[in-house]
């Protein structure tokens, strides 16, 4: 097998220096998931990495890429560049630059890492594709991703996320897609912004990386659709999404026994597909990565059978089904593990699918964060939102402050709801556990799990 980067590309890429010769097979940023033969990255965010280059190299590493060398490391293969990270991008961009790749490359404030990995499952068996690994969506996730593109990629999938303005355009620039798909534009990340039409043009900002006969892939169902639509003026759109002037159009979405079935207008017909987990939004991400493909031109009927491999992810509805008693004798509940991360737009997703669930219907709920002056607001309209929820728990003081009117539990921290939250179970409850990651919500995850033998994560019948 050919090696990802030699010595003298990446010295090209990244104008640095190296008196030492190599080649490597993969790029790494942590020493603890770093494999052998692959450049370590000695980024400098929490901790400087020039303190694990050593480390690093005894694990194998083919080189280094450092902006100093660190003492007893004279002779070792290190790339010295002025700035690493800066180094890094060199690397993606070189990367991205000799390839004949084409890159679809998605953005959203809900709904990126799924629709990825929709993507993922959907174009098996349609050429050599290379897709980000979790959501490396970020100013060192983005070009990481990129350096790690081996040459012969047909087709590369690169998500793009941001907090703050500014952060996507460059890191479009960077991928140069030749598809942009928007999942959607929602209310997050609000302490940076000043208003959810400021958020969509942050997003649209994904455009600035777009080729010039690149296609927008946009949905039409939002708000903050003409914001998009403007930005993307000039080149090709396609829309996605209930509307009924859409492209691609969700016509009907079905849920039972852990699956959707949905089915789809498009240009090229009606398209019947399934999808492991429940939920409308989940349909409906599905529909936009549909139009991401049909703009990339990849095979529609061979990827909408091929997205009945797609499950959930961890943290963003996988279900579980949890024993009570030993051996299960007092029954069993569904627990759905939504604790990634929350927000308006994922929250009321995440409660309208739990309404529809059968059984009683429990919702443990952790405050959602990063949305500034209008946090207060923005929690209370939950209220409505959990009106098909027999009983809702909550963690903070925001979700706290809710007038739920099925109320449960009312804990400050996770660690206390954890502490409390078996003694609430019932067998046949249905339990959704959301909220911000910096809640951690993964506690209750854990407490609940731990009430019995928790199985594999469930599979849903009919998914294969």
């Amino acid at each position: 097998m050919s090696a990802l980067w030699t010595r003298d590309e990446a010295v090209a890429a990244t104008g640095g220096t190296c008196a030492v010769d190599w080649a490597a097979s993969g790029v790494s940023i942590d020493t603890r998931t770093l494999q052998r033969g692959d450049i370590f990255v000695a980024l400098s965010a929490s901790r400087d990495g020039h303190d694990f280059v050593a480390t690093a190299l005894e694990k194998g590493a083919a080189a280094a890429l450092v902006s100093r060398i660190p003492e007893g490391l004279e002779d070792a293969p290190l790339l010295l560049v002025p700035d690493v990270l800066e180094g890094l991008e060199a690397l993606g961009v070189a990367a991205r630059a000799r390839t004949k790749v084409r890159v679809v490359a998605i953005t959203g404030s809900v709904g990126k890492t799924g629709s990825k990995e929709m993507m993922r499952v959907a174009l098996k068996g349609q050429g050599n594709i290379h897709v980000a690994e979790k959501s490396y969506n970020n100013h060192e996730g983005v070009p990481l991703t990129l350096a790690r593109m081996p040459e012969n990629t047909d087709i590369a999938v690169i998500e793009i996320g941001m907090n703050h303005p500014g952060e996507i355009a460059p890191l479009a620039r960077m991928a140069r897609p030749d598809v942009a798909l928007i999942t959607t534009v929602a209310p997050v990340h609000l302490a940076a912004f000043e208003s959810v039409v400021e958020i969509a043009e942050e997003k649209a900002a994904i455009f600035a990386g777009l080729a010039a006969d690149g296609v927008a892939v946009l949905n039409a169902d939002i708000d903050t659709f003409p914001v998009l639509l403007k930005a993307a003026e000039g080149r090709k759109v396609i829309r996605f999404g209930q509307s009924e002037d859409s492209d691609f159009r969700l016509l009907s979405c079905d849920m039972t026994a852990g699956i959707t079935i949905a089915r789809a207008a498009s240009p090229v017909g009606d398209i019947l597909f399934k999808i492991g987990g429940e939920g409308a939004y989940l349909a409906q991400n599905a529909v936009g990565v549909l139009a991401a493909l049909y703009a990339l031109g990849a095979d529609l009927g061979r990827a909408a059978v091929a997205l009945a491999q797609w499950m959930p992810l961890a943290g963003r509805g996988e279900r579980t089904e949890v024993a009570l008693g030993p051996e299960g004798m007092d029954g069993k509940f569904t627990l759905i593990n939504e604790c990634y991360n929350a927000n308006p737009a994922s929250m009321a997703a995440a409660l309208e699918t739990l309404a529809r669930q059968s059984g009683r219907k429990v919702a443990i709920l952790g405050d959602m964060l990063e949305l500034g002056e209008t946090a207060p607001a923005l929690h209370s309209a939950l209220s409505a939102q959990a009106g098909g929820v027999d009983v809702v728990h909550t963690v903070g003081p925001m979700m706290g402050a809710v007038p739920f009117g099925a109320r449960g539990l009312r804990e400050k921290t996770a660690e206390a709801m954890a502490a409390k939250i078996g003694r609430q179970m019932r067998a046949g409850d249905v339990v959704m556990v959301k909220g911000s990651l910096g809640l951690k919500m993964a506690l209750v995850i854990d407490a609940l799990q731990k009430l019995g033998d928790a199985g594999e994560p469930r599979k849903s019948e009919g998914v294969n």
